[in-house]
Formats: C-alpha cells, sequence, structure tokens
C-alpha cells in the first residue's frame, strides 16, 4: 500500500478474525431473525426459479409460435408471461421487505452491544483512543456490518439461478456445457485472488473514515480555544491534509473494486468466444442444429452475469467482514478495570485506606509508587502539589476510573476491586474543574445523577447552593436550556448546576477537583457557602487550587513526584516552612484578603489605589 496507508495502523484493542469466525459471529446475530430469513431464503429459491424460468418458457414459446401463430396462442403465452414475470416480483418484494426487517433489527442489536462496551469500558480506555474512531466504529461499521447477510442473499439467489440454468443447458449439450463448467473457476479463481488485497484496502479505508472523524469532532469540540487563538488556517491545513489522505486511501479502494468487474467480464468474453467456435464446429459437424446453437448461446449469456456476481461477490463481501472484525474489536476489547467480585455495603462509612499503591498510567512510568494513605470517614483533606504530583490520580483511583498495578485500596475495609461499582459509584459525588452539562434543562442537569428525584428535592439542592440566589440569573431558573455542553451559562453557573446535581445525590464520598478554581470571587462565595454543607459529616476528597479550601480542610496532603511529602492543618504546616509554606508563599497567599488589601493601599506619589502587582497565577 505504501504511503497511502501511512498513519492508518491498527488500534491497540484491534485483532485479527478469520473469515470463519466473522461468519459465525455474524449468523448469531441473525438466528434470531431465521423465521423470517426461512421465508426470504424461499422466496430467492421461487424467484431463481421463475428468473430462469422465463427464459426457457420465451424460447419455447417461439418454437409453439412457429408450429400454430394462432393469435389466441400469443395471448395465452402472453398472459402466462405476464403472470411469471408478476409472480416473481411480488417473490422478490416479500424477500426484499423480510431481508430488510431482519437487517434493521441486527443493525439495532449491533449498536446496542457496541454502546454496550462502549459505557462499560474505562476510563484509560478513552484516555488512550480518539472519541471520533469510536464513534465511527459504533455508527458507520456496524451499518456496513449488514453488507454481509445482504451480500449472502444476493450470493444465494445467483447460486440457485446458476444451478437451474446450468440444469437446462445440460438439457440442451453435455459437451458444450461441460466446457462452460470447466472455464467457470477460472473467473471464480480470480475473483478470490481479488480478496486479501481488497480486504486490507478496505480496512484501511475503514479506519481513514474514522480518522477524518475523529479529526472533525476534535475541530468542532475546541473551536473555541482555535479562535482565540486564531488558528483557523492552520486547522483548516490541517483538515486539507487528513481529507487528501482519506482521497487516496477511497480511491485505492475503489480502483480495487473498479478492476475486478472488467476483468471478469473479459474472462467471460473469452469463454463465450471459446464456446461460440466450440459450438459453431458443433453446427457445421450436424452434431447440433442451429437454433439448439442460437438457445444454448442465449442461456450462455444468462450465466455468465450471475457467476460473474458470484466471484465478486468475494471481494465485496470483504467490506462487511472488515466493518464486522472492527465492531467486534470494539465490543471485545478486554477491559482493564476488573471487579474480582460484586459485594455492596449496606452503608458507606466513608472510610478510605490506600495500601502500597503504585499506579501509572503506562506501567513503566508510575505516578504513585508505595502510596499510603488513611482517610477517616468524615474527613475532609486537600491534596496540594505541583502538577504531575499524583492529585488527580489519587481521585481517580477513589472513583475507580483506572486500574492500579500494586497494592490494595479500600474502602470501609473492602478491598475496592471487591465492590458492585455500581451501587458504589451511587454513594460517589464528583465534581470537575470543567464540569459538562447535557443538552437540556438545568432541572434536568441536576437530577441526571438521581432520575426518581421530584422538582421539589431538585430545587432543595439548587437551593443549597448560596441558598438559591444564583438562581434568579438563570432566564427561566430550573427550566433554562443549558445548550449543548453548557454554552448557555457561564462557567461559575456550570459548576453550580454541577454541584446541585452532586448534592442530589447525597453522597458518602465527595471528589472536588477544586469545583471554585475557574470561577469569579462571588460565585466562588456561593459555591463555599453551599460546600460548606455539603462536606458536613462526608469524607471529601478536594484537589485544592484556593486558599478557601485548603484553610477548610481537616488535613492538608502535600504531594511531590507520587509521594507524601507534608501533612497537617494549615497553620503546623505553615510552622514547619516546610514544601506547603513554598506552595502557599507562592500561591494561596496572594489570595488571602489581607494580602489583596495591601495591594491597593494609596500610591502615595498619586495618592489613588492601584494595584502594585499582578497576582501570580493559582496552583
Amino acid at each position: 500500500m505504501g504511503f497511502i496507508l501511512d498513519g492508518l495502523d491498527a488500534e491497540a484493542y484491534d485483532r485479527k478474525y478469520s473469515d470463519g469466525a466473522l461468519v459465525r459471529r455474524i449468523l448469531g446475530y441473525f438466528r434470531p431473525q431465521s423465521g423470517k430469513m426461512l421465508i426470504a431464503a424461499l422466496m430467492v429459491t421461487a424467484t431463481a426459479a421463475l428468473d430462469a424460468g422465463i427464459p426457457i418458457f420465451i424460447a419455447h414459446s417461439l418454437d409453439w409460435i412457429g408450429a400454430d401463430p394462432s393469435t389466441q396462442l400469443v395471448i395465452t403465452l402472453a398472459c402466462i408471461l405476464a403472470a411469471l414475470g408478476v409472480s416473481s416480483w411480488v417473490f422478490n418484494l416479500i424477500r426484499q421487505t423480510l431481508s430488510a426487517q431482519a437487517v434493521g433489527d441486527v443493525v439495532l442489536k449491533l449498536r446496542e452491544d457496541a454502546v454496550e462496551a462502549v459505557l462499560r469500558h474505562d476510563l484509560s480506555f478513552y484516555d488512550e483512543f480518539a472519541s471520533g474512531k469510536i464513534v465511527s466504529r459504533v455508527n458507520s461499521d456496524s451499518a456496513a456490518f449488514t453488507q454481509v447477510m445482504t451480500l449472502t442473499m444476493e450470493f444465494i439467489s445467483r447460486l440457485l439461478l446458476i444451478v437451474f440454468i446450468v440444469g437446462y443447458l445440460a438439457t440442451i449439450n453435455l459437451m458444450l456445457t461441460g466446457i462452460l463448467l470447466f472455464l467457470a473457476p477460472l473467473i471464480i479463481g480470480t475473483a478470490l485472488g481479488f480478496r486479501q488485497i481488497a480486504r486490507k484496502t478496505i480496512t484501511a479505508s475503514r479506519r481513514m473514515n474514522a480518522e477524518v472523524s475523529a479529526h472533525i469532532s476534535e475541530t468542532i469540540n475546541g473551536i473555541g480555544v482555535a479562535k482565540t487563538f486564531r488558528q483557523e488556517p492552520n486547522i483548516y491545513n490541517e483538515f486539507l491534509a487528513v481529507n487528501s489522505q482519506s482521497r487516496r486511501v477511497n480511491m485505492r479502494m475503489r480502483y480495487v473494486f473498479g478492476t475486478i468487474f472488467p476483468v471478469l467480464n473479459l474472462l467471460a468474453g473469452i469463454g463465450t468466444a471459446t464456446l461460440v467456435y466450440v459450438g459453431g464446429l458443433g453446427v457445421r459437424g450436424g452434431e447440433i442444429t442451429p437454433g439448439t446453437w442460437f438457445l444454448f448461446i442465449q442461456g450462455l449469456q444468462a450465466f455468465w452475469f450471475p457467476l460473474t456476481s458470484i466471484a465478486s461477490f468475494w471481494s465485496q463481501f470483504q467490506l462487511g467482514l472488515a466493518a464486522g472484525e472492527r465492531v467486534f474489536a470494539l465490543i471485545d476489547a478486554e477491559p482493564r478495570v476488573v471487579q474480582h467480585d460484586q459485594q455492596q455495603l449496606p452503608t458507606l462509612g466513608g472510610a478510605i485506606v490506600f495500601n502500597d499503591v503504585t499506579f501509572g498510567y503506562k506501567e513503566d512510568e508510575p505516578v504513585l509508587q508505595n502510596f499510603n494513605l488513611s482517610i477517616a470517614p468524615g474527613e475532609v483533606i486537600a491534596l496540594v502539589g505541583h502538577t504531575g504530583s499524583g492529585k488527580s490520580s489519587i481521585a481517580k483511583l477513589v472513583a475507580r476510573f483506572y486500574e492500579f498495578q500494586s497494592g490494595e485500596l479500600t474502602i470501609d475495609g473492602v478491598d475496592i476491586r471487591a465492590l458492585d461499582l455500581r451501587a458504589y459509584r451511587a454513594r460517589l459525588g464528583i465534581v470537575t474543574q470543567t464540569p459538562f452539562l447535557f443538552d437540556g434543562t438545568v432541572c434536568e442537569n441536576i437530577r441526571y445523577g438521581k432520575p426518581e428525584a421530584s422538582d421539589a428535592e431538585v430545587y432543595a439542592a439548587a437551593a443549597h447552593i448560596g441558598n438559591g440566589d444564583w438562581l434568579s440569573g438563570l432566564p427561566q431558573g430550573l427550566a433554562s436550556e443549558v445548550g449543548e455542553r453548557g454554552s448557555n451559562l457561564s462557567m461559575g453557573q456550570r459548576q453550580l448546576v454541577a454541584l446541585a446535581r452532586v448534592l442530589l445525590q447525597d453522597p458518602a464520598i465527595v471528589i472536588l477537583d477544586e469545583a471554585t478554581a475557574s470561577v469569579d470571587p462571588l460565585t466562588e462565595a456561593l459555591i463555599q457557602e453551599g460546600l460548606d454543607t455539603v462536606l458536613a459529616k462526608r469524607t471529601a476528597i478536594v484537589i485544592a487550587h484556593r486558599l478557601s479550601t485548603v484553610r477548610h480542610a481537616n488535613r492538608i496532603i502535600v504531594l511531590r513526584q507520587g509521594r507524601i511529602i507534608e501533612a497537617g492543618n494549615h497553620s503546623d504546616l505553615m510552622q514547619r516552612s516546610g514544601h506547603y509554606a513554598e506552595l502557599y508563599n507562592t500561591y494561596f497567599r496572594h489570595q488571602s484578603l489581607e494580602y489583596i488589601e495591601r495591594q491597593i493601599q494609596p500610591n502615595p506619589a498619586t495618592g489613588s489605589s492601584e494595584p502594585r502587582a499582578s497576582l501570580p497565577s493559582m496552583l
């Protein structure tokens, strides 16, 4: 394939299936549709018999009309021919209808299984693989997969047609029929020779389509950032490169399929010429009559078309198999987060213990190494440290989003790997720094974690945040539409909605990736007021960026390169003058009210109040 297929390597979870394994897997999806498919198969048989019988009937009709050219006979034969044609059309309609229903049900089931697999995979799966490519497998490949059965039905129809035609030709002349059957494998063998290159080319095309989808998805999701940095021309140029590569790959696929039919037709032409020559010799020698030879040639033309269709079927069949292979690989991808049991805790106290836990997003690059930490029920701890120190990793392990490589992590004394994750996460509340809201109303987004909650319960949860004062800023209150990804709301309002969503859930353990890090001081005050109520008597892990969060924590854990280097409350750590004091003086101190007041003292030279220096960025 050369440079055309560069960059189109299989995903790490892709696997190779044999054609037999794929066909068996596909038939498994069609097994519940066996009743419809059986009737469709009968209709295929009837249609093929009629399609083969109509030219035979016409040939004999010509002889009958030659012997008795009466108007009544002509009308009778015409009516019979019309009835045969209508019957063939009706049988084919029934077959197409049942096949369409069966294929639609199979696509429905396959996509359900694919989406179930998508939801089952842990977060590390999505860190490694682009969402656009996954969407392509669920959507495009699942639809292309059904071509296997559609082609199979066509294959059976063509095969039956050939059987009927060969049987008819054998009644005309066995010798010529034998020569015909001798030449047929040449066409079939040629078509099978295209199979490997067709499979490889089609797989590359499917991957390229996924690449384009992923690129477009990323562009749309990051369009705001692109416009901010005026990168529209660069993004467009990148798309041109991807689109150009897609064109080359898809053109190669079209060349492959555009070549096979002319080659097959050439071989069919050579076979026809051979039989015409041999048959002509037979006519000259008196072995067969000119009329018989003519009927044989007519039947021969009806033979070559279904034969070439059957031969080319194997190449087109690869399209469905390649698509099915990609979907099955997604479904069969092994999870990295594996539960050994499904224990349910009657109540969740919130005691969390890390015991010699080693974890890395890549096994050879540990983020946490022999990590130990005990968190008491109801304790609020703040995690501080520079980027890459392991703060987010600790939170993600508690949420069981990732698998750790060694050690033990327990919740209320039970190994987290033995818990029923659905029940456990129902008592786990998480608020990220950039919350994700689904398209819908504010009320629907708050109710997301507890679908059975009433409107009164939703309002009560929202009112916990700043006494509900923020709701007056929404145009229609809880009925306000948030827009795609919350685009109709400010970042502060999104955080307030996300917090209300967690409050309604009433979790025993709360994980906060500093919900106040990206909001203005007024909104921060509203959030903090709600957090004080929510965090009371709940275990909380807070990735701290704000001074207010640090001071409200029962214990501050200072991290460096995945290790705890200091722990204690704010006063104790400041007295030690260690790493926390350094972080505080570098970041948190500038958020204190006393510091800000000093920065806006009147300037003796001008008499005006001006900031003395810009505030450093937060941790």
